[in-house]
């Protein structure tokens, strides 16, 4: 009789990718091995290979996996009757990815590499795909009136690079108090609104209702993860 070939756990596979990048992220290259890997996640080293490859397969894996899980944030971001709120609220989705994914985040961007493996270009510009998400929201924030530069994909690239500057200093612990993460992205947040075209009071009651929409996901969160299976 013949054996049907096992099939790859996806629960295993999504294991291994958090633990290598984790040991990568904290360890650097020499601390990433598909035995410690494996041993961390109490499996053979064999099913490395099964699900990657190898070494290389995997920290590609880590870097798509990274942009998958910010998708998947930003995808909770539903489209409401103001545009500058739900482009806040992208903002504070970006920054709920970072925190959850701490260790992705810091390889999703070539922060941590992996010797002897370099991203292809295709790899690189893997991520670019949540962008769109961000370009059509301020292309409704274009529309409405509210941003007064014309181009969403220019304003999409400035949220971006702004909020990622400040989620990256966030992640390494280089603000506190009392010009800490919170104070500062909210802040971060109304400015950058501004610099498209809105005024400072609408942007400043956006940014707010975004802020209480972001804790309301937060709960949601919470409370699905407390719901029994």
């Amino acid at each position: 009789m013949a054996v049907s070939p096992r099939r790859a756990d996806p629960g295993l596979r999504l294991a291994l990718i958090d633990i290598g990048a984790r040991l990568l992220a904290e360890g650097g290259p020499r601390a990433l091995s598909t035995r410690r890997v494996a041993a961390e996640a109490g499996c053979s080293t064999q099913a490395v290979y099964t699900h990657f490859g190898g070494m290389s397969g995997l920290v590609r894996e880590m870097v798509h996996e990274g942009f998958d899980r910010l998708q998947t944030h930003f995808a909770e971001v539903a489209d409401s009757p103001d545009p500058v709120a739900d482009m806040a609220l992208l903002g504070h989705a970006y920054r709920r990815n970072g925190a959850r994914n701490p260790h992705l985040y810091a390889i999703m961007f070539g922060t941590t590499t992996h010797t002897g493996f370099r991203l292809s270009e295709p790899d690189r510009q893997y991520g670019r795909h949540t962008l769109s998400r961000v370009t059509r929201t301020a292309g409704r924030c274009i529309a409405s009136g509210r941003f007064t530069v014309a181009d969403p994909e220019l304003v999409a690239h400035h949220m971006w690079t702004a909020v990622h500057g400040i989620v990256s200093l966030e992640l390494g612990d280089y603000l506190i108090p009392p010009y800490d993460a919170d104070t500062c992205f909210e802040t971060q947040l109304v400015n950058l609104m501004v610099a498209e075209g809105d005024d400072r009071d609408g942007a400043t009651r956006s940014v707010a209702a975004a802020r209480l929409r972001a804790a309301g996901i937060e709960e949601e969160r919470a409370d699905d993860m407390a719901a029994p299976s």
